[in-house]
């Protein structure tokens, strides 16, 4: 696996607009798949929309549209909105897709036919929220979902069920055995505490309930329920089929990672393992279970009228891209944790990392290679790999790299940050202003040197977070737009004229800062 990396988010309930919310898992997932492309050739990045269920159903009536109709206006936001984030998927799959019901029937039948799914009468408690029937264990002392605080109504169907329990030990196994198969590990033992009871699940719902949604191959009166139906999006995305798969299915399935919420581990880390394991498919190495992110510290809620939009923030601080907001968003949560998005945090982290630490580390520098050298880099410049700041930069290098391979962003971001701060220190200490003063144009020349180096180091690092200030970086060095970590070797600064002094313009400009207000003017 090592060769290829297959990536899939959750796929997003288009029962509403876009939020933050969705905004920090899609995020993550770019942020993590740019940065595998910095080091791998052959890398795939699946996300999606999920379109089924009694809640769209629902919501498109009061809306006066069909459900499809409803589903591709705002299956139409959340892909504007990633675009507007700069989210580089290779495909987003949507559930209602004819090609995606087909082979999900496949599957279904498959199933069936195996005997791992039987039909089954069942009274239940069912949380329209969850879209999911609900244990009386599983409820609030209240009686309520415990996600959604609502009583779940008893439901009195005939459906088909999945033998879940059957796949229990297999599973618990897996688990054991896979110290990285659930991420971040401590969830392990949450799951296996989950297994210890688990039942068997219903796949489908009688159409008297629930009309919108795929329906059961040989028995009109069933839909095939979200289980069967939205998870398989990881592999029919492909081209899975029993017969004849399709090259990208053969190519990357196993999956390198399911990202997704802490609240839907349970679904992924046994449902869609029970369903692998019933098909004889491969499992996937890894399922990453991130936190969520918090609006002033309360959880996002329609009625507190909290919930934002990624693009409502752009538009605020009069952002040309959103690099900033990406760096925000990822540096807001610790590995597997919660994280709070405040408009003060925000301004206070963008303004302190990407405006005055790296920001104006360049432009700095970069004038002072116009002052006292016109702009340009001479062989002689060129310092040592065993000097301190190329040592520190590999070190840096190496523990970015080792932060990524464990998912750990905002503690890789924080190695970029204590870098650029190294060298701001070491601009301070060796000060190439006093050295231009005395006359030692030769040490100014290499103090510049290296912070310049430096800077190409943390352009690459930061690419993932920041695409467009990194690029806006590489451009002010002269370097070219290439952003593999196998460029960076120290002594690779390009060697002649690669500034003028029209062309020095800062990377990021502070919010609120007066240059930004007179662009913010001009719009």
């Amino acid at each position: 696996m090592a060769d290829k990396f297959y990536l899939t988010t959750a796929i997003d309930y288009v029962n509403g607009a876009p939020h933050i919310g969705h905004a920090y898992e899609k995020i993550m997932a770019d942020v993590i798949i740019r940065q595998k492309r910095q080091i791998l050739d052959d890398v795939y990045f699946l996300t999606g929309t999920d379109e089924h269920g009694i809640k769209i159903q629902k919501t498109s009536a009061k809306n006066n549209m069909t459900p499809q109709e409803f589903c591709d206006m705002n299956f139409s936001k959340f892909e504007a909105e990633w675009k507007l984030l700069e989210i580089d998927y290779d495909q987003i799959i949507r559930t209602s897709n004819p090609k995606h019901k087909k082979i999900v029937q496949k599957i279904f039948q498959k199933l069936c036919d195996k005997g791992d799914i039987y039909k089954h009468s069942y009274t239940g408690l069912y949380c329209s929220g969850c879209e999911s029937f609900l244990n009386q264990r599983d409820l609030t002392e209240d009686g309520l979902c415990p996600d959604h605080l609502v009583k779940p109504e008893e439901v009195k169907e005939e459906n088909y069920f999945f033998r879940l329990s059957k796949y229990k030990e297999r599973i618990a196994e897996h688990i054991k055995t896979h110290p990285n198969f659930i991420q971040p590990a401590y969830r392990a033992n949450e799951i296996l505490n989950q297994l210890e009871n688990i039942e068997d699940i219903s796949v489908s719902r009688s159409k008297s309930s629930v009309s919108w949604g795929i329906d059961v191959l040989n028995d009109d009166s069933q839909i095939i329920y979200v289980w069967v139906d939205a998870l398989s999006n990881y592999i029919t995305a492909l081209g899975f089929d029993f017969e004849n798969p399709e090259e990208l299915y053969k190519k990357y399935w196993p999956a390198n990672v399911h990202l997704i919420g802490k609240d839907i581990i349970k679904f992924h880390s046994i449902y869609w393992i029970a369903i692998l394991m019933a098909l004889d498919l491969p499992l996937p190495e890894t399922i990453f279970g991130h936190g969520w992110i918090t609006i002033d510290e309360t959880k996002m809620s329609k009625s507190l009228g909290n919930v934002i939009a990624p693009r409502d923030i752009l538009k605020e601080y009069n952002l040309e891209h959103p690099d900033a907001f990406r760096y925000f968003m990822m540096s807001a949560a610790p590995y597997g944790k919660d994280g709070n998005y405040s408009d003060k945090d925000f301004k206070e982290k963008v303004n302190a990392d990407l405006a005055n630490n790296i920001g104006n580390l360049l432009n700095r520098s970069l004038n002072m290679l116009v002052k006292y050298f016109d702009g340009e880099i001479k062989e002689e410049f060129k310092t040592p790999s065993s000097c301190e700041i190329a040592k520190s930069a590999e070190e840096t290098k190496q523990k970015v790299l080792s932060h990524f391979e464990k998912y750990e962003i905002a503690e890789a971001i924080g190695e970029i940050v204590d870098f650029s701060n190294s060298v701001n220190k070491y601009v301070t200490e060796n000060a190439p202003w006093t050295l231009a003063k005395e006359n030692k144009m030769s040490e100014c020349a290499q103090v510049l040197y290296n912070i310049l180096e430096a800077m190409r180091y943390i352009s690459v690092m930061l690419y993932p977070m920041c695409p467009n200030i990194s690029k806006d970086i590489m451009t002010q060095l002269s370097m070219p737009l290439n952003f593999k970590y196998d460029t960076l070797e120290w002594g690779k600064l390009n060697i002649g004229k690669i500034t003028e002094k029209e062309k020095i313009k800062p990377v990021f400009l502070r919010i609120d800062s007066e240059f930004a207000t007179d662009k913010k003017k001009e719009n």
